[in-house]
């Protein structure tokens, strides 16, 4: 009989972590469905031939690219062996992420364990440590805050840089009591620490982090002897490699980023305290979730909901601080939330939110896991009662995370979802129309980039959008004014580059027209539309030879590209070359079986080719 409680413990340590992932991976299921978005995921991958396979050409790319002002090699490399394993099949992509959180589920709960172990110097097996550390793991697994990170492709660099942030700490836990082994683990927390800053900049935040926690549960710091005695300094001499390499990835996230203009102080501050009282509010009462919260086109500090989210931010940090000598884990796990999300915070402004869900996905865990020590005491009785509402508890936030998850299925439900949160948000709107003209639903395309320029006149893309709408109404006047606004507000704005090339061949300046093509490659080489559309031009002039090079470019960027083989398609019958124009006819069928075009140049080439047999 001795021998059953370790044989259950046994059974235990595999089996609740298999069910934490088996259930968190359940929770996301519709991902496995999903697209990618028109939300960046575009540029990141539809529009990116570099990142695609794991050769020396891709990785000297992924190791020295800022792409989109983020230096994340490691998070590119998972990307690139997505690209191995499943092409451009986005269900393949989205599987990846999900394992990858269901992994992260899973630390969650090894590390839970280990902090409810030590602030209640249990051992990290007992049944009620087991129970509240699923608890944690869960309710940070299946919130539906984490579907953003999850389920965004772009979000990848996120649900990457836990898995490391999470394993490093886990390890530097271990190190403390590690006895003679110290020093081997000490190092290999650092250089998960470096693969977690590889995998995305968030992570710089976790040299705070483990200062809170020598402070408590390890308790080598801040004790009776004061913050400085001999163990002290070691701690801080140990600490000092983490410090250092978050300061330079600090500056290295800056200088890629080349943030836009900034707000003023005041500003700053009140958008920070929003996003933090936002998030706290949003995981205790996760409704009404969108992609995108959108900045105000101004700020005003005094304003009303500004007021409230300092107060609510002042009264939890006092709170909190109030029960340091009773319940010292509830400001360890305040603090070190609110450490972990200060870079996302506002401090430095990048893109058009005040805050994101995603930006919740690091800072997490120290909640969930906080949540799990307070229900520790009931699962230390016999608290069926509480584990029933526990259970409860997942089923619905599950329920929520599914439904979340749909939102992100395509490009049209995503920012649908933004504009039932927020009509008056004018990306959402522009968005929305730059679908619609591509289903050539043009009048209600230009009723949502009307709106969009109503709403943020200095939005540029609101205006490239308008310009679109107007072209395809042939009113290329106003188009190519819009066109121009929109440059004006954005002058590396390569999309409305192109467009405006587009305008001025149909008005016939064709000089004009490559002038801005070439502009826009400039900014932007893998613009495949300014190839594809210079390579008309050219097409024009007779000049076939000079115009296959621009397609050949464009599918090179683009594989899927069925203009561009539509195009050569055309370039190559000028040539008299139709076996090889049919090719290229049928290979633009198989990417859009809908276009027109194509269908009537192939069945116009095969009649004349089988007339010439």
């Amino acid at each position: 009989m001795k021998g059953a409680p370790a044989e259950r413990a046994k059974t235990t340590s595999w089996l609740v972590p298999l069910a934490i992932a088996v259930l968190t991976f359940a929770a996301f299921l519709p991902a496995l469905r999903a697209g990618f978005v028109s939300w960046d995921d575009e540029k990141n991958f539809l529009a990116n031939p570099h990142y695609r396979g794991l050769g020396v050409a891709q990785l000297s790319w992924m190791w020295t690219t800022f792409r989109m002002g983020h230096y994340v090699p490691l998070t590119w490399m998972t990307l690139g062996l997505d690209y191995v394993l499943w092409g451009m099949s986005p269900a393949g992509y989205h599987l990846t992420s999900l394992l990858l959180h269901s992994a992260n589920a899973v630390l969650v709960y090894f590390l839970a364990r280990r902090l409810l172990a030590l602030g209640s110097a249990g051992a990290s097996h007992d049944r009620a440590i087991v129970h509240s550390a699923a608890f944690a793991a869960l309710l940070f697994a299946v919130h539906p805050l984490r579907v953003e990170s999850v389920v965004w492709v772009t979000e990848r660099r996120d649900v990457v840089s836990l898995l490391f942030s999470l394993l490093c700490v886990i390890v530097y836990l271990h190190s403390a009591g590690a006895g003679q082994r110290h020093r081997r683990w000490y190092w290999a927390s650092l250089a998960l620490f470096v693969l977690a800053l590889l995998s995305k900049a968030t992570s710089m935040t976790i040299p705070a982090v483990l200062l809170i926690l020598e402070v408590y549960p390890l308790g080598r710091l801040g004790t009776d002897d004061g913050w400085w005695h001999a163990s002290a300094r070691r701690v801080y001499l140990a600490l000092v490699p983490f410090a250092l390499l978050s300061g330079a990835s600090g500056i290295l996230s800056i200088v890629a980023l080349h943030p836009a203009e900034q707000l003023r102080i005041g500003g700053k501050l009140a958008v920070s305290a929003y996003s933090l009282s936002f998030y706290v509010w949003k995981s205790l009462l996760p409704r009404h979730l969108s992609p995108l919260y959108e900045m105000p086109q101004e700020v005003h500090p005094l304003a009303p909901v500004f007021l409230a989210s300092y107060l609510v931010a002042i009264g939890l940090t006092g709170a909190a601080w109030a029960c340091r000598h009773r319940w010292p884990a509830v400001p360890v796990a305040w603090f070190t939330y609110v450490a972990i999300s200060l870079p996302m915070l506002g401090v430095v402004q990048n893109g058009p939110q005040i805050a994101a869900d995603r930006y919740t996905y690091h800072a997490s865990p120290a909640l969930t896991i906080l949540a799990g020590a307070a229900l520790l005491p009931y699962f230390s009785r016999a608290g069926n009662a509480v584990r029933a509402l526990a259970v409860a508890g997942m089923v619905c936030l599950s329920a929520l995370t599914w439904n979340q998850t749909g939102v992100w299925r395509s490009s049209d439900t995503l920012w649908r979802r933004v504009l039932a949160v927020d009509s008056t948000s004018s990306y959402a709107h522009s968005a929305l129309a730059t679908l619609l003209y591509e289903q050539e639903r043009v009048d209600e395309a230009l009723d949502q980039s009307r709106q969009a320029v109503a709403l943020a006149p200095g939005l540029a893309e609101a205006h490239n959008n308008l310009g679109v709408g107007l072209s395809r109404q042939n009113k290329l006047g106003e188009a190519i004014a819009q066109y121009q606004r929109a440059i004006e507000l954005k002058p590396a704005y390569d999309e409305a580059l192109n467009n405006l090339g587009i305008a001025l061949v149909r008005q016939g300046n064709l000089s004009s027209a490559v002038d801005h093509y070439r502009r826009a490659l400039a900014i932007n080489p893998e613009n495949a539309d300014a190839h594809v559309n210079w390579g008309n031009v050219l097409v024009r002039v007779n000049e076939p030879d000079r115009a296959i090079l621009h397609y050949q470019a464009a599918l090179d960027i683009r594989p899927d590209h069925a203009d561009a083989h539509h195009n050569w398609g055309v370039a190559l019958a000028r040539q008299g070359r139709l076996p090889d124009a049919i090719t290229q006819f049928r290979m633009a069928l198989a990417i859009r079986p809908d276009h027109a075009e194509a269908r009537e140049y192939l069945q116009r080439a095969t009649q004349i080719e089988s007339q010439r047999h």
